[in-house]
């Protein structure tokens, strides 16, 4: 390439260079001529060559630091290196000594160290059970002296050896008390002390509501040991525990037992309450619910209606005067504006009248008689859908767990129960209704017939 070309490539890329560098610089400081961009393009480098250099001598001064640094990091370390070495030398030393000792100990207790390590042994063991023994809540505190027993390493003095049997023959004795003490419960009244009711070491509850309590083991120091059952048992086991809770010293009343300690108890945390059964039914359950409410009422509010209309008939009976407050007064009324015709005209007359008040009589009969027959169909669709739930359960998941299949068969066997618990009463007050009401025809129909047996005897005379 020749010197030409060579300077024509230079300027090129100069000027090539300086449009790059034209765009980049502010409008206020543009380049109009090479020589205004060598300028610049050796201020530029004067300034870096000067920051560089700068960098440099900062780094150059940094690096004296470090190594001062690094080497008081060092004296340090061997400062540290040393005291670690005597201190492991002390700890040897003192291990020995231990070990020393505790040969001198063994051979100074001889045949005492191993009964010493039997009692040791029992006082944990027996620690464990009293932790877990329902009359630990009456004495929180026995148990220390156990504990200071099991883990001490230095011989139990003879007041501690002496606790041990002392606490066996006290647990005893208490596993055959019904005692009422004062203890704190955790969830009744922000852990305030309450007045309870142990029976032996099976169950405990309130003194005055017969609200049973569960027991925990200790926790730590301080820590509370009885808290209410989430749900009460009720029943005959509450009423056994008020009977045991009022009970006089020296009577004899059936106690609550629980063998399992508190176990069965808890499991009626599982066991529905009648809400809860209700509620297992579904959406069909609360409808036969609902309608055997509104039935039940409404045939109550009917049986009523219709005894106070059977008293007022009955009123009428003994009275002379008709009155148009009660049926058969109605009727009465009735022979009174026909009593001036025929025998035949009196009759048809006075069964227009009984055939005016008896849809009185029959109102609802139908209505009650249709719920008691729905109810049990409703109980039927409920099962159907829960034994289609129970198999749609069994399709995805398996039968594997039966809790899967738990809900589908509550909504049967639920549904099933409300409609026969709803159909029985809704057919009971049917019965009751219609009888009442047959009753009060039948009393006006006799009177009836009564009425026109006397017309017929007065026209003939």
């Amino acid at each position: 390439m020749s010197k030409t070309m060579k300077i024509f490539t230079k300027t090129a890329a100069v000027a090539l260079s300086a449009v790059v560098m034209f765009s980049a610089v502010p409008a206020s400081a543009q380049i109009n001529s090479i020589g205004d961009l060598l300028n610049k393009v050796r201020a530029d480098s004067s300034a870096t060559a000067a920051d560089n250099q700068a960098r440099e001598e900062k780094f150059r001064t940094r690096a004296g630091q470090q190594s001062s640094l690094l080497s008081g990091a060092r004296g340090e370390l061997s400062s540290l290196e040393r005291k670690a070495s005597s201190v492991q030398s002390s700890f040897d030393s003192n291990q020995r000594t231990i070990d020393r000792l505790e040969g001198e100990l063994r051979a100074a207790q001889g045949d005492f160290g191993e009964v010493f390590g039997l009692a040791r042994s029992k006082a944990g063991e027996f620690k464990a059970i009293l932790d877990n023994s329902l009359i630990t809540a009456e004495y929180p505190t026995r148990g220390e002296v156990l504990g200071r027993v099991a883990e001490s390493k230095a011989l139990p003095s003879s007041d501690d050896l002496n606790a041990i049997w002392q606490t066996m023959l006290q647990e005893i004795k208490a596993q055959r008390q019904v005692k009422t003490f004062d203890a704190p419960v955790a969830n009744v009244d922000d852990g305030a002390t309450q007045s309870v009711t142990r029976v032996g070491p099976f169950s405990v509850f309130t003194a005055g509501s017969a609200d049973f309590l569960q027991y925990s083991a200790p926790a730590g120091e301080g820590s509370i040991l009885l808290s209410k059952l989430p749900k009460q048992p009720g029943g005959a086991i509450s009423g056994a525990a008020n009977n045991v809770a009022k009970a006089s010293a020296g009577s004899i009343v059936y106690a609550p037992i629980d063998p399992t300690r508190g176990e069965l108890l808890k499991s009626f945390e599982r066991v529905p309450d009648a809400k809860e059964r209700a509620l297992q039914g579904g959406p069909i359950g609360m409808i036969i619910i609902v309608m055997a409410a509104i039935g039940i009422i409404f045939g109550i509010l009917n049986i009523i209606r219709l005894f106070l209309a059977k008293m007022s008939v009955n009123g009428q009976k003994r009275k002379a005067e008709a009155s148009k407050s009660n049926a058969l007064g109605r009727v009465m009324m009735a022979y009174d504006g026909a009593k001036n015709k025929d025998a035949d005209t009196v009759e048809l007359k006075l069964d227009e009248a009984i055939l005016r008040e008896s849809p009185k009589f029959e109102f609802g009969l139908n209505l009650l008689k249709l719920m008691a027959g729905i109810a049990p169909l409703l109980g039927l669709l409920g099962t159907v859908t829960g034994m289609i739930q129970t198999f749609q359960a069994m399709m995805i998941y398996g039968t594997g767990d039966p809790q899967l299949m738990a809900g589908g068969i509550s909504v049967a066997l639920v549904t099933t129960m409300l409609g026969l618990i709803a159909a029985i009463p809704l057919l009971i007050l049917h019965s009751f209704c219609s009888s009442l009401a047959r009753g009060i025809q039948g009393t006006l129909e006799e009177q009836s017939a009564g009425i026109v047996a006397r017309h017929v005897e007065s026209r003939g005379v």
